[in-house]
């Protein structure tokens, strides 16, 4: 095969110029002037000269006779031209077309999180975000850790936080945060008169008023208690922390829930913290995940980012 035929079967990116000398040629046959050209691009006459002779070797053929008078098109360079100029639009309607769903993507965020993560720290991300995005509509749908796995990777989702002891399978994702789990009664139980700490195995025993199974906050429990066999038959087992909180406030039972959570329940003795065996830990990470191989975009990465510097992430 000979050179002339490998290159006229080879990448159209190797054969076809590139977009800014086809907009520079244009720009001669518009106004009779490569210098012109040059300055309505913002590159050199000497820059623009280099790259019509490159244009000129590339293509074979003579593009532009210069002369002291001006910049004129050779014929073919006129024919030339008149076919960049189809390019040159194409490219302009894709350009269009890209931004179009740019702004689409970015007119839009769809946020799942689990319910500790969604109740007390995303409306401060999201007010944050709001004021570097005011276009940007944002729907929340707020479940377990479970459902906001199943969320993304449905497509139902652009961001999920939550709370488990890891990343969910078929997703990535980045610890952007700490909680930890702490143990509660209301002022009338008899736990709260007492001064010894609890440990592991009395608190595997005790049935406690719980979240689901699939939420982050049971996982880290489940896992802190399964040497001890796991934890006892749930009292109540509910599918918000505000329930498990109103439960416990009532006087039903003891519960392990997140600090996050607890503020204004402790600081009113509304309920009372239980203090732990050195030993137990019931610490978690806080993390934003998205589908594997998708990593946030637009006004996805800009809630990521809001996130690493606000409340709870320290």
């Amino acid at each position: 095969m000979s050179m002339s035929s490998a290159e006229d079967t080879g990448p159209l990116s190797r054969r076809v110029p590139d977009l800014s000398a086809m907009e520079l040629l244009i720009g001669v046959a518009r106004h009779g002037s490569l210098g012109r050209a040059a300055r309505d691009l913002g590159i050199t006459q000497p820059a623009a000269s280099s790259r019509i002779r490159s244009m000129e070797r590339h293509l074979g053929v003579a593009l532009v006779d210069r002369s002291p008078r001006g910049s004129k098109l050779t014929a073919e360079g006129a024919l030339v031209t008149d076919w960049a100029r189809r390019v040159v639009e194409a490219a302009e309607a894709f350009d269009v077309g890209v931004q179009a769903l740019r702004g689409q993507r970015d007119s839009r965020l769809r946020v799942a999180a689990s319910m500790t993560i969604a109740e007390y720290l995303l409306p401060g991300w999201l007010i944050a975000l709001r004021g570097e995005r005011p276009g940007t509509a944002v729907s929340l749908l707020a479940g377990n850790s479970a459902f906001v796995a199943e969320r993304l990777l449905s497509d139902e989702a652009d961001l999920g936080f939550v709370e488990g002891l890891a990343v969910p399978s078929g997703l990535d994702g980045a610890v952007i945060g700490h909680d930890r789990l702490v143990v509660v009664t209301a002022p009338s139980h008899p736990w709260a008169r007492r001064r010894a700490p609890i440990g592991a195995a009395e608190l595997a025993a005790t049935p406690l008023i719980l979240r689901e199974e699939g939420s982050g906050t049971r996982q880290v429990l489940d896992a802190a208690l399964a040497a001890e066999g796991g934890v006892a038959r749930p009292l109540l087992e509910l599918a918000s922390t505000t329930a498990v909180k109103a439960a416990v406030v009532s006087g039903a039972g003891p519960s392990v829930l997140s600090e996050l959570a607890l503020g204004e329940e402790l600081a009113g003795r509304r309920l009372v913290r239980i203090p732990l065996e050195e030993g137990l830990r019931l610490r978690r990470d806080l993390r934003a995940v998205w589908r594997t191989a998708h990593r946030p975009t637009g006004p996805a990465r800009d809630l990521l980012s809001l996130t690493r510097s606000g409340p709870g992430t320290g």
